[in-house]
C-alpha cells in the first residue's frame, strides 16, 4: 500500500510534504485484538530472581519504602527457605536494599553463563563471574547471588500487583546484550559478517557484544548482518508503523557539521552521581541490519514521518516517540530503550534509575488518549549473570568450544541441520504486561522467551512467522496475560518515580 502511494506520488510530482500528510491520514491496518499499539520497553541485564526472588514478600526494613501485597496475590516460582538456607552455591542468596542502587557488573558472556548452571546443578554462579568481578574495583564475586525486593524495585512489584507478571520467561539463548537485542528484533542471531573477529561468533551467529558497522557512534564498528528477515521487515510489508526509540540516538553533532561523521555524546548522571553516556550502539539491534542503514543518525524528515519509511530508517531518539504520542500518532509497534544511566544495567545504572524511566514512561502513556488501545511489555535483554534458581529448558542445542551447559563443548546433543552458537533457552528473565487488557494481579506460568514478543506482534496483526531458523515459530504465547473478553479496564496506576508507590489511582 505504501509502495503504491510512493510510486504514484513520484509519478504525479506531488511534494514530499503532501506524501507526509497522506501517510498520517492512512491508519495502520486493523489488529486481531483491541490492541493497536504495542510498546516494548527493553531494559538491561536482570535475572528473574534478581528482582522477584521473594515476591510478594518484602523485608520492609525501617527507613525503606514499604511494600505490602494485596490479599490473594498469587504465588510465583521464587526462592524458598530451603533454596536460601541450603543453596548449593558457595554463597547463599542474600538481599540488597535501596542503599545499594548501583552494583558491580557480573560476567554474562555466552560461555560463562552456561558454566554457572554447571550441567543442571546450578552451583557455580560465584566462580563463573570472577573474570568481570576481578576487573572492577572492590567487587566481590559473591554479589552475583544478591537480589532486591519490593522495598527497592517497588514500582515493578506494584505493576505486578495491578497487571500481569510472567515467572517462566527465558532469554532465547545465553549471552550478553547484543544477542538478546537481535533475538527481540529478528528472533535469531544469524547473518553476521564479522571476518575481522571470527571468535566473536559461532558460525554466523552472534555470541558477544560487538558494535554495528553502520553507526557513526560506534567505537569499534565491526559487524553487519545481512540476508535475515526481521520483525521490522514484516511490519513494513504489512504497512504497519514502527520504530526503535533510544535515549541519546539524536546526535550531539550532526555528520554534516562534523566532517561526515555524527557524534552521540549526550550524558546524564546515575544514582551514584557518575556521568553516563546516553547512547549505546550495541543496544540498538536495528543498526546491525543492512536493510535499515542509517549510519549518520538522520532524523525523520518530518514529525509526520515517525514510524514510516524515510531517511531515519525507523531509528529514532526517545523524544521522537513522545512527539508521535503527543500528535496522537503513536506507531503500531514501538521499541523503547532508556538512556544507559536508566536502563538498569549493573555498573552504570541500577533499579532506582531504571524505576524513574519506567514510571515516567508508563505514567505518561496512561495519560494519553491512546492508552485504551495500548499494551506495554517490560522485558530484558539478558540476565547479567545474576543468580536464578530455575534451570532453563534446552530447546536449542549447540556443540562448539564455547558451549558448556551440559558438558565441555555441549549444550545438549546437537540436532541435525541446526547451526551451533545459539544454546538456549538462556537464563530466566522478568516480563510484565501493563495494559487496560492485562489480567489483574496475575502470574503467568506459560513457557515463553524473548521471541514470544515477536510472536505476539505477529499474532496481533496476523503476520507470518519469520521462517528459517528464527525462534518465533516455537515461541510460547503471551496471550494468557491478557483478558480481551472482559473489555478494557478503566483504572490506571500512576506511581511516584522516586518511590514507586501509587501517587494516585482511579
Amino acid at each position: 500500500m505504501l509502495r503504491f502511494r510512493e510510486f504514484a506520488v513520484a509519478a504525479l510530482g506531488v511534494s514530499a510534504l503532501a506524501l507526509s500528510v497522506e501517510l498520517v491520514a492512512a491508519a495502520d491496518p486493523a489488529p486481531k485484538t483491541p490492541i493497536r499499539h504495542i510498546v516494548v520497553i527493553y531494559d538491561e541485564n536482570i535475572s528473574f530472581d534478581h528482582y522477584f526472588a521473594t515476591y510478594p514478600n518484602a523485608a520492609n526494613l525501617p527507613g525503606e519504602t514499604p511494600f505490602h501485597a494485596a490479599p490473594g496475590t498469587p504465588t510465583i516460582n521464587g526462592l524458598t527457605g530451603a533454596l536460601i538456607a541450603r543453596n548449593p552455591n558457595s554463597t547463599r542468596p542474600f538481599r540488597l536494599g535501596p542503599g545499594q542502587p548501583v552494583t558491580c557488573d557480573m560476567d554474562h558472556a555466552y560461555s560463562a553463563e552456561q558454566k554457572a548452571y554447571h550441567r543442571g546443578l546450578l552451583d557455580r554462579f560465584v566462580e563463573a563471574t570472577t573474570e568481570y568481578a576481578e576487573e572492577q574495583k572492590n567487587c566481590d564475586p559473591s554479589l552475583v547471588m544478591a537480589h532486591y525486593d519490593g522495598n527497592t524495585v517497588t514500582a515493578l512489584w506494584n505493576y505486578a500487583q495491578h497487571f500481569a507478571l510472567s515467572d517462566n520467561t527465558f532469554g532465547t539463548m545465553f549471552g550478553p546484550s547484543t544477542p538478546g537485542a537481535l533475538n527481540l528484533f529478528a528472533a535469531q542471531t544469524a547473518g553476521a559478517d564479522q571476518r575481522d573477529l571470527p571468535h566473536e561468533t559461532i558460525g554466523d551467529n552472534v555470541i558477544f557484544d560487538e558494535e554495528p558497522l553502520y553507526d557513526d557512534c560506534s567505537t569499534k564498528p565491526l559487524m553487519t548482518i545481512s540476508n535475515i528477515r526481521t520483525i521490522g521487515d514484516l511490519l513494513n510489508e504489512a504497512d504497519l508503523t514502527w520504530g526503535w526509540f533510544q535515549g541519546g540516538y539524536r546526535p550531539t553533532r550532526r555528520a554534516a557539521d562534523n566532517g561526515g561523521k555524527a557524534q552521540c555524546e549526550a550524558r546524564r548522571p546515575n544514582a551514584a552521581g557518575h556521568s553516563i553516556l546516553d547512547y549505546s550502539p550495541h543496544h540498538n539491534p536495528v543498526a546491525y541490519y543492512v536493510q535499515f542503514k542509517n549510519p549518520h543518525h538522520l532524523a525523520p524528515s518530518s514529525p509526520a514521518m515517525i514510524g514510516h519509511n524515510d531517511q531515519a530508517m525507523h531509528q529514532y531518539d526517545l523524544e521522537d516517540f513522545w512527539a508521535a504520542v503527543d500528535n496522537n500518532a503513536m506507531p503500531a509497534v514501538s521499541f523503547l530503550k532508556a538512556p544507559e544511566a536508566q536502563d538498569g544495567h549493573a555498573a552504570y545504572s541500577g533499579p532506582l534509575d531504571e524505576q524513574h524511566f519506567l514510571v515516567e514512561t508508563i505514567n505518561r502513556l496512561q495519560r494519553s488518549p491512546q492508552w485504551k488501545e495500548t499494551a506495554v511489555i517490560i522485558a530484558y535483554d539478558d540476565s547479567d549473570g545474576w543468580y536464578d534458581h530455575v534451570t532453563p529448558p534446552v530447546v536449542r542445542t549447540s556443540e562448539s568450544p564455547y558451549d558448556f551447559l551440559t558438558g565441555d563443548g555441549h549444550c545438549g546433543t546437537a540436532m541435525p541441520g541446526v547451526s551451533p552458537g545459539r544454546c538456549g533457552y538462556g537464563p530466566r528473565l522478568p516480563l510484565l504486561v501493563i495494559s487496560p487488557y492485562a489480567r489483574r494481579n496475575f502470574v503467568d506460568h506459560t513457557l515463553t522467551d524473548q521471541t514470544s514478543i515477536v510472536r505476539f506482534i505477529e499474532d496481533n496483526w496476523g503476520l507470518p512467522r519469520l521462517g528459517g531458523e528464527a525462534m518465533d515459530q516455537w515461541a510460547g504465547s503471551l496471550a494468557g496475560m491478557f483478558d480481551f473478553n472482559a473489555g478494557a479496564r478503566s483504572d490506571v496506576l500512576i506511581l511516584d518515580p522516586a518511590t514507586g508507590v501509587p501517587a494516585g489511582a482511579r
